[in-house]
């Protein structure tokens, strides 16, 4: 396969796992000799999304969206996100009889219920039929694959995570205030409600509790935690310098289907304290690396015993190269089994 176009409705400013995973497989699948080109709403007029305005929905329509993906001509289509531009893409390649995939970056249906008191039968009924009109729907892990098996989706492909061991490294000394006490405990990602921040913070701990990111709920939870550093939102080798200042890190979420920031702790040796729940089951499992428990204070301080360089280790069983190449045969078994299918007619 020498050419695919990736439709998706999360894209920069955008700071997110989506955003790095696509960016981070389309650097490898070029230096693989493969054509990516992404349609996203930097193309668009933008508006505010609802109660989170750092994602933008795209002020488009169908002719517009068919045009470019004229223009792109590429070989393959991809959808990431079930957002304005992944539906028009969808309906036209659905009208075209246009082979594609999706992927399931987020639990969209809970963080609806989050939010507004929307049942979860119907966003997953809404969800599905998005899903399954496409001719495979990638899942980054198992216990996702059998979630989303058991409620109706089909033709499910795994598509894994990878982590960038030589930006996420252990550093020495730290970037924090010298005079933070410790051990340190950190939060890396969005600060929005779905991610369960509060719970953590709320945690009595020794040492100190330290977020970093950015997002709706930051101005909310830095008046209510007045004793918490928030450092804002960080890249590149600033963040990796951070997630290497922490003793432990902390993954509240109940919601995320992977959390590619796990990897980044424990890529920089630093442990990871979680509950027994999609994502952290599937990355720290039995392997040693993090503390999974209901009681996540007492997984935070337990978790302070791991051996760093046993952390990094476990990271380095995820790269970029692996998951980018699983990717492509996805793409490529999906547009087989089309062809297959017609020949079969």
């Amino acid at each position: 396969m020498s050419s695919i176009l990736v439709v998706t409705d999360a894209w920069h400013p955008q700071i997110n796992g989506v955003v790095r995973s696509l960016e981070r497989t389309a650097d490898e699948l070029r230096a693989m000799g493969v054509r990516m080109e992404f349609l996203t709403p930097q193309a668009f007029k933008t508006l505010p999304c609802p109660t989170y305005p750092e994602i933008r929905l795209s002020l488009t329509h169908k002719g517009s969206v068919r045009r470019m993906m004229d223009e792109f001509d590429c070989e393959h289509l991809h959808i990431a996100t079930e957002g304005p531009l992944g539906l028009l893409a969808a309906g036209i390649a659905k009208k075209r009889g246009q082979p594609f995939t999706t992927s399931y970056h987020t639990r969209f249906p809970e963080y609806v219920s989050a939010r507004m008191p929307v049942p979860l039968s119907w966003s997953y009924a809404w969800m599905r039929r998005f899903h399954n009109a496409g001719n495979g729907c990638m899942v980054a892990t198992t216990s996702l694959e059998n979630d989303l098996r058991d409620r109706g989706f089909r033709n499910l492909m795994r598509w894994s995570r990878g982590v960038d061991e030589n930006l996420f490294r252990p550093y020495e000394g730290s970037v924090l205030p010298q005079d933070l006490p410790g051990p340190v405990f950190m939060y890396v990602g969005r600060v929005a409600i779905e991610k369960n921040i509060k719970a953590f913070l709320d945690l009595k701990l020794s040492g100190s509790k330290v977020v970093v990111g950015d997002g709706p709920q930051l101005d909310t939870l830095q008046r209510e935690f007045t004793d918490t550093l928030f450092t804002g939102a960080k890249t590149g080798e600033d963040l990796a310098r951070h997630y290497a200042s922490a003793d432990v890190f902390v993954f509240p979420s109940l919601t995320d289907t992977f959390g590619n920031v796990m990897l980044e702790a424990l890529a920089c040796g630093v442990p990871v304290a979680a509950y027994p729940v999609m994502g952290p089951l599937d990355v720290i499992g039995d392997t040693g690396a993090g503390v999974l428990s209901e009681n996540l204070a007492e997984a935070c301080e337990a978790a302070l015993d791991i051996p760093r360089d046993h952390c990094r280790n476990i990271a380095l069983n995820y790269t970029w190269a692996a998951s980018s190449r699983q990717f492509l045969d996805n793409c490529i078994t999906a547009v087989g089994g089309v062809a297959q299918a017609n020949a079969v007619e």
